[in-house]
């Protein structure tokens, strides 16, 4: 027997509520700059968009397991005026086609366009959760059971407020407080986006390609 849907404006019952969670999936939140790519500063030109040499295996270590790939990046140099949208797209669409050429994939890219400074506050400018609250509803993703990865304390702090899973892959612009604050939280601070792959998939090595 189903559970009755609450009437409108009521909220759902507790089996209902198990039952929607069971329907959704964890999934990997990725910062960009830093952790992907080489972070090179409100990057503009697509064609210098470099991946970081060993990530690859990562991102097709979670696409073998089922697991989406998400991008969630600030990208504040849009708001400083020193890229346009436009130069953004340019470079999704780079770094969707080096992975490809690797083998590997990304779900999908979220971004903030924003600065305070600039702009004004926004909801969705890390360490914010605008953007995945946007992926969790897009991807019916189980925020709880999701890994929250970057090589910024505001990157993996958003793992606090859904009970995920937070990863510290610290990078040359990591500050040093970022480490100590990470671990301060239980954070896993890792070395390697490979490293926090396998941590996160509970695998002793990584799968063949």
């Amino acid at each position: 027997m189903t559970d009755p849907t609450p009437p409108e404006g009521l909220a759902e019952t507790p089996a209902q509520k198990r039952t929607s969670r069971a329907l959704r999936r964890r999934a990997a939140f990725l910062d960009r700059d830093g952790t992907l790519v080489v972070d090179k500063h409100y990057l503009k030109d697509a064609k210098q968009l470099e991946l970081i040499p060993e990530v690859t295996n990562a991102v097709r270590a979670f696409n073998y397991a089922l697991v989406p790939v998400i991008v969630v990046s600030n990208q504040s140099g849009i708001a400083r005026g020193l890229l346009t949208e436009e130069d953004y797209r340019a470079q999704r669409a780079r770094l969707d086609d080096l992975l490809e050429e690797r083998s590997a994939y990304v779900d999908d890219h979220y971004h903030c366009p924003h600065h305070p400074d600039i702009s004004g506050p926004c909801a969705c400018r890390k360490p914010e959760i605008g953007m995945f609250e946007q992926a969790i509803v897009e991807h019916q993703i189980d925020a709880g059971a999701s890994f929250f990865i970057g090589d910024k304390l505001r990157d993996v702090l958003p793992a606090l407020r859904y009970g995920g899973r937070g990863f510290l892959v610290p990078s040359p612009s990591t500050p040093a407080d970022d480490i100590a604050a990470a671990e301060a939280h239980g954070f896993d601070v890792v070395s390697t986006l490979t490293e926090a792959a396998l941590l996160a998939l509970g695998l002793p090595h990584l799968p063949e390609p």
